[in-house]
């Protein structure tokens, strides 16, 4: 075997040296367990990256989770992320829904053509129907367990307390400003760009629509328009309204026994008939028998007769889905397609 020999002295400082090597050795893997990942926090969890990569939708994790404060008509909710189980209490937020490709969770029924309108039936197919726009029920909305819910102070006002206890709630004054209802939603879900995409097109077409029916008429332009309907026992001419905010913004203007900011009036003789006169007529009436009563009976007095649009072959009924109940964009937009078949102005 071989014998290994040291200097005076030198195995004790072998000793020394190998000692101080292993040390060193010891006191570097402390240091290393020490150092924290990168992302973690003092208790060891992990901490919001630094730079958040892009999700599939082009929104990074940190804007998908952010906070927001919505102010509506009856105050402000936060928010936070983008909502994915949404609740429509109108049907112009219902119909905004589908126009940014949002399927709801719950909708309320609507006034015709139960439980949704035919231009809906397709893109709400299984959608919960919640009762009626006027009441709707609160148990099966807090059952739907929705992160937002899209609301009217003018119909929900005495429940908006108990919305709220259900969900974030944002509010619109009325149910028929359809750019308002689009651009409070855009905001909501967290799709202003898509909302500012639906109201640049609408933009577009109106003002390709002035443009047209300039041309068409000429002098004529702008037409008086009366927006008339018929029930059992009365008429009605609406000032305001679905309608009548999308003729004025086309252009129409009203007679000047109707430059008024209420919704209408109602004529209950037909000796008011002539209160009705315009250049134009668009009328909407219920499919119903004692409302068709009405109308022949109002039609074929004699002061119908004398009235402008009559004389003039411009008496168009209109579906009043589209023209009146919807109150979305989407119906905005059929409207309008209406308006310019009966001028018969290309697209």
């Amino acid at each position: 075997m071989l014998k290994v020999t040291y200097p005076l002295g030198g195995k004790k400082l072998y000793l020394i040296l190998i000692m101080l090597f292993l040390s060193l050795i010891i006191l570097s893997g402390c240091g290393d367990q020490n150092e924290q990942p990168a992302g973690n926090n003092e208790n060891g969890n992990n901490a919001a990256h630094t730079e958040p990569e892009e999700n599939e939708a082009g929104e990074n994790e940190e804007t998908a989770q952010e906070t927001r404060e919505i102010a509506h008509a009856m105050g402000t909710s936060t928010i936070e992320g983008t909502p994915e189980r949404i609740v429509t209490l109108y049907q112009g937020a219902t119909d905004a829904a589908v126009a940014f490709g949002v399927k709801p969770v719950g909708v309320v029924e609507s006034w015709v053509q139960q439980p949704v309108y035919d231009y809906l039936k397709d893109e709400l197919e299984g959608v919960e129907i919640l009762g009626d726009e006027n009441q709707p029920n609160i148990e099966e909305i807090a059952a739907l367990n929705p992160d937002l819910i899209i609301a009217s102070k003018m119909r929900h006002e005495e429940i908006y307390d108990q919305l709220s206890q259900i969900a974030p709630t944002v509010t619109h004054e009325t149910v028929f400003e359809f750019k308002e209802t689009v651009e409070l939603m855009g905001e909501a879900m967290n799709m202003e760009e898509d909302a500012d995409r639906l109201l640049t097109e609408w933009d577009e077409r109106v003002a390709d629509f002035q443009t047209k029916i300039e041309e068409e008429l000429g002098n004529e332009w702008p037409l008086n328009v009366s927006i008339l309907n018929f029930r059992a026992d009365h008429a009605r001419i609406y000032f305001t309204g679905f309608a009548g905010s999308i003729l004025n913004e086309l252009g129409f203007s009203r007679p000047e026994n109707q430059q008024s900011e209420e919704w209408g009036i109602m004529l209950n003789d037909k000796e008011s008939i002539p209160e009705m006169n315009a250049d134009v007529f668009y009328i909407f009436n219920e499919e119903d028998e004692a409302v068709e009563r009405t109308f022949e009976e109002w039609t074929s007095h004699p002061l119908w007769q004398n009235l402008d649009a009559v004389q003039n072959d411009q008496v168009y009924m209109v579906d009043e889905v589209t023209w009146n109940m919807a109150g979305g964009i989407i119906a905005a937009n059929m409207m309008l397609d209406d308006i310019y078949d009966r001028f018969d102005l290309e697209q």
